[in-house]
Parts: C-alpha cells; sequence; structure tokens
C-alpha cells in the first residue's frame, strides 16, 4: 500500500526473463515514488529496461520481484481481471504511437475510459470536450485521426489519458491523483512537442513518468 498520499509507489520492484536454463536479470531492486504533480523521465540506453519498467508501473506486465502500488491498491496482488479495472480507473498512458481507433472521432476517442466502465454517454463525452479545449483540440472534436495532423493525434492520446484524472466517479473512489505513464510519447514527432501538450500534462497535479532515450 503506498504511503503519505504517493499515487505511485514501488518498493523492490525486479523483473526476470526466462527461456529454457537461460534466465535475463532487466531490472533489480528499484524504488520509486511520483508524488502527485510530480513528473519524472525514465533515461537510458535502448535495451536497459526502460520500457520494462514503464510495462511494471502500469499494470501491463508483473514483476518477478518487489511490489508496485496505486493508490492503496498494490497491483502485484491483483487478478488479471481487478489489474485491468484498476488501469481504466487509476491510470492514464500516453504511447509513442497515439493509438487512437479510426473509426471514431477525436472526442469519442477521448471519452473512452469512461465508456468502457458503462459511466454516462453524455458526461462522457462532455468530459472529453474539456479535455481536447485543455490540448488545444476544441475546434477538431468531430473529427477522426485520418482528419487530425500527427501533433493534434498525439494532443488527443494526451487528453484521453487524463480523463479519468478529477472524474466524479473516480473521486468518489478517493483516487485524487493520477498517475500518468508515457513511453516516448513524441518520438516520431519533429521537433519540440505540439502546443498545448504540456498544460495538459501539467494540469491538476498529475503525477507522470515518462520514458525517453539517451543516446
Amino acid at each position: 500500500m503506498s504511503e503519505h498520499g504517493m499515487p505511485l509507489q514501488v518498493r523492490g520492484l525486479g523483473k526476470t526473463y526466462r527461456q529454457g536454463r537461460l534466465s535475463v536479470d532487466v531490472l533489480h531492486g528499484i524504488d520509486l515514488d511520483v508524488a502527485p504533480g510530480e513528473r519524472i523521465a525514465i533515461v537510458g540506453a535502448s535495451g536497459s529496461g526502460k520500457s520494462t519498467l514503464l510495462h511494471l508501473l502500469g499494470g501491463l506486465d508483473t514483476p518477478s520481484a518487489g511490489q508496485v502500488c496505486i493508490g492503496d491498491q498494490d497491483m502485484t496482488r491483483l487478478s488479471d481481471a481487478a489489474r485491468g479495472r484498476l488501469r481504466n480507473r487509476a491510470l492514464g498512458f500516453v504511447y509513442q504511437f497515439h493509438h487512437l481507433l479510426p473509426e471514431f472521432t477525436a472526442e469519442e476517442n477521448v471519452a473512452l475510459p469512461l465508456l468502457i466502465r458503462r459511466g454516462d454517454p453524455g458526461q462522457a463525452l462532455g468530459t472529453a470536450r474539456a479535455l481536447l479545449d485543455r490540448v488545444g483540440l476544441a475546434d477538431r472534436a468531430h473529427h477522426k485521426p485520418a482528419e487530425l495532423s500527427g501533433g493534434e493525434r498525439q494532443r488527443a492520446a494526451v487528453a484521453r489519458a487524463l480523463i479519468t484524472h478529477g472524474h466524479a466517479d473516480h473521486a468518489r473512489r478517493g483516487h485524487h491523483d493520477v498517475p500518468l505513464a508515457a513511453s516516448e510519447p513524441f518520438g516520431h514527432l519533429r521537433g519540440r512537442p505540439p502546443r498545448g501538450v504540456g498544460a495538459g500534462l501539467a494540469g491538476e497535479g498529475v503525477g507522470a513518468a515518462g520514458v525517453d532515450h539517451q543516446g
């Protein structure tokens, strides 16, 4: 269980991959706290275990040792189904590729995490519109991904990752600070991150852990 109100806390985290008689220790004894509003960067060369760590932090993989706590929930003790529900309600992900569904509009894509949990459609879409406005996409809410630029797609992906934060159902459950996991979200874009994204990531006390390459 996380301490002192930390939205994300890691203790003694390790990951070993085994195949036959071979074993590779990728991570060992990782301790990490991400406080509300804190943003950290996980930097290292390719193959150093950055993506593995991010997958463990986000509950996409299970560790060989240690624990990952999101709020008061230890993900390492949850079933696959319970871990999936926790990801939907208490985590946001931004990937290097936007992973927007092509048949849905930007607004519908952003609202999906709330719609998946059978939330009120009107409220979900209203929350999505507000987040799209925060990242500068209010006038693109009804456009499908093919009609958006690369930067606009990534801004929509950031809005989707943030939609659980501050949502009424989320607040009632006591999860006021949603950890955000980002895996090189702008690595395939040239130049600086798209305008409006920094404000979206910085908003309302969101703790964030991001991966970037070094060399």
